[in-house]
């Protein structure tokens, strides 16, 4: 699936009108929209779905293909019973099927999906860890020791470079990247960190165990408070909650841009329209031509944040979800006619 990239230089270009007309009146789900577009709840927080009780706090989530359906996977934040989830679509949207792929692990936050097809559920805790699941369910979800032990946020696989970038989510947090020796297996690698002069050295302690993995390198770049991550097209978006930037490492030229302010979490379509989740409870559209344009609006959610935002393979829904705080929270699937 191929994605255009954003220009690399000049403003966003806010207001406009939007490529999908304007916001309807919010349905019984909250959710204003476009028209021609529908949205549902899939899973709620403490209630069953397909016969597994739904986690609290969703957080970082992507899709997998699954024949002619697919497959939603879900984190939770929770200290000490976070892990993740999954849901298992039918071809026609229906739900088969929702289980378990990651147990008993501390503050899982973000992601990010591999180009093998599994899920980085990544852990917030001091010394969190990475652990790759299987989004299918059938093969129990390792620790990769080697991508560093500090509070990991979210991760973002780059093909072509065949590495995987990462943020950390401290004041003074860093931007990683890690290299495996054998692009598909996280087993071993060399994790490097992006430093103020544009280079990346190498992190000599991974483990963190003496030193943290921020303060190893005196060059290394901080930000304040990494958050969400994807990469798309030659480069890799991500979000600082500190000062809610978005921010774009273009791997091709290695130069880093702040492209605007106000984002939480980030995805991209097959269009190469990214889609952003405000810190209000709102996900805009950011253009290939930079235009920045409202395309829904969470209604009677005050203090919810929108998080886990990923598109199905066939790039005719978009889910998400709203949570507050570490307890309840709702999954939603936002299906229409989005732009090719």
């Amino acid at each position: 699936m191929s994605h255009k990239t954003l220009l690399r230089t000049g403003p966003l270009l806010q207001g406009g009108m939007s490529p999908y007309g304007p916001l309807g009146l919010p349905g019984a789900d909250g959710l204003a929209l476009p028209s021609g577009f529908g949205s549902r709840i899939v899973a709620r927080s403490g209630q069953k779905v397909a016969g597994l009780t739904w986690h609290a706090a969703p957080d970082g989530g992507a899709c997998f293909p699954d024949g002619a359906g697919w497959i939603y996977v879900s984190n939770s934040e929770l200290p000490l019973l976070g892990g993740a989830s999954a849901l298992r679509f039918r071809a026609d949207g229906s739900i088969a099927d929702a289980y378990r792929i990651l147990s008993g692990t501390d503050l899982n936050c973000a992601g990010g999906a591999t180009p093998w097809h599994s899920w980085l559920s990544c852990e917030l805790g001091h010394r969190g860890r990475v652990f790759e699941c299987d989004p299918y369910g059938a093969r129990a979800a390792r620790p990769r020791l080697a991508m560093g032990r500090f509070k990991h946020e979210a991760a973002a696989c780059d093909p072509e470079r065949r590495v995987v970038y990462m943020t950390e989510d401290e004041p003074d947090g860093c931007f990683y990247r890690f290299r495996p020796g054998d692009w598909g297996d996280l087993t071993e690698g060399t994790l490097e960190v992006l430093c103020a002069s544009g280079s990346w050295q190498v992190v000599p302690s991974p483990a963190a165990l003496l030193k943290a993995a921020r303060h190893q390198v005196d060059d290394a770049r901080h930000f304040d408070g990494g958050d969400g991550c994807h990469y798309a097209g030659g480069v890799c978006y991500f979000t600082t909650k500190g000062d809610t930037g978005l921010w774009a490492y273009d791997a091709q030229t290695g130069t880093l841009d702040r492209l605007c302010a106000g984002v939480r979490a980030i995805t991209a379509a097959p269009s190469g329209d990214l889609y952003v989740a405000r810190e209000t409870t709102e996900i805009d559209v950011i253009a290939p031509d930079r235009a920045v344009t409202p395309f829904l609006r969470l209604d009677g959610h005050d203090g919810f944040e929108l998080t886990g935002l990923a598109f199905s393979p066939g790039g005719d829904r978009l889910y998400f979800s709203a949570r507050r705080g570490r307890a309840e929270g709702s999954t939603f699937e936002v299906s229409g006619r989005f732009r090719a």
